[in-house]
């Protein structure tokens, strides 16, 4: 019995939508409410930070989340730039539209000061390689051949589950507080490494009359008790609006002068994004892209300490 290389994809972002939602609880809560509703989750798009950087025996940048997701029908679709967050980004889609596209961006790590890139290589530059040479093996299969025996694509989506973690030993306090000054994106990848950054829910989908739009699923959210983002980001009737959650905080291990020891830290907000109506190629259909500066203020969401 053989599994398609899409219920193999499908497979790997339940199982990463169910390793966010134990993590984030205002995620939970917003499937609660809409399920409640007699409404559907359906995420718009998920997204990954990484460090452009040599990271031990794992790719680095882009390429440590491209050389898996290339192998599971997802192609390049467009870049971006954030010049004074030192960040470029890809995003990606797969064939099936209604698969969340996902959003893939790299710091810049030479463009940071002498002492924070020596901080960052420091700490990533025995990385280890999470993914068993069976695993490998198996992707490249998979991207030939477009299937897998059924065994072979559990036993893969298990191991392609577990790379979404952080890859690298536990941070430094100091390191992690230091580097916060300058890049509290950088600060957030030395935590969380390979882990989501974040889901987003596709509002234009989730068929709950008493929340149409954007704007009345944010209230719905807040008036249940949820904490957000104070203004939306796009205008009302734009080809992109998007909102968030505040990130929820997590006691992060970290290496103090007496060991191990935790702190608390920002991990992950869940996103929410309404599509608007755009003409290409003749052809009316959802705009799919991402505005640079939109993206721009949601890096800031994970901020800690006032940084």
């Amino acid at each position: 019995m053989k599994v398609t290389a899409k219920e193999i994809t499908k497979a790997l972002l339940t199982r990463l939508w169910v390793m966010y939602l134990d993590r984030v609880s205002y995620a939970r809560e917003y499937q609660r409410l809409v399920t409640d509703k007699g409404g559907s989750v359906v995420n718009d798009h998920i997204a990954f930070r990484t460090f452009n950087t040599h990271t031990g025996e794992q790719p680095e940048g882009i390429r440590a989340i491209k050389h898996i997701i290339s192998c599971l029908e997802y192609v390049p679709v467009e870049k971006y730039n954030f010049k004074k967050k030192k960040l470029n980004a890809v995003h990606f889609e797969h064939p099936d539209p209604m698969f969340p596209k996902l959003f893939v961006s790299q710091l810049e790590v030479e463009e940071l000061p002498e002492w924070a890139q020596q901080i960052i290589k420091n700490t990533v530059k025995e990385t280890p390689y999470l993914l068993s040479d069976e695993s490998i093996a198996l992707l490249a299969t998979l991207k030939e051949k477009g299937e897998l025996p059924r065994v072979a694509g559990e036993m893969l989506v298990n191991d392609l589950a577990q790379y979404f973690r952080r890859p690298w030993n536990v941070p430094n306090k100091d390191d992690v507080l230091k580097v916060n000054d300058v890049s509290q994106y950088a600060a957030w990848v030395l935590l969380h490494g390979n882990a989501v950054n974040h889901f987003t829910a596709f509002v234009n989908y989730q068929n709950v009359s008493e929340w149409p739009d954007l704007e009345s699923t944010c209230k719905g959210m807040a008036d249940a008790g949820i904490p957000m983002k104070e203004a939306l980001e796009g205008e009302k009737g734009s080809k992109l609006q998007q909102s968030a959650t505040l990130a929820v905080k997590e006691e992060v291990e970290v290496k103090g002068d007496d060991g191990i020891e935790k702190m608390p830290w920002t991990y992950a907000y869940y996103e929410l994004a309404e599509r608007g109506l755009v003409i290409e190629n003749g052809e009316e259909k959802l705009f799919s892209g991402f505005l640079g500066e939109q993206a721009r203020h949601l890096f800031d969401m994970t901020r800690t300490r006032d940084n």
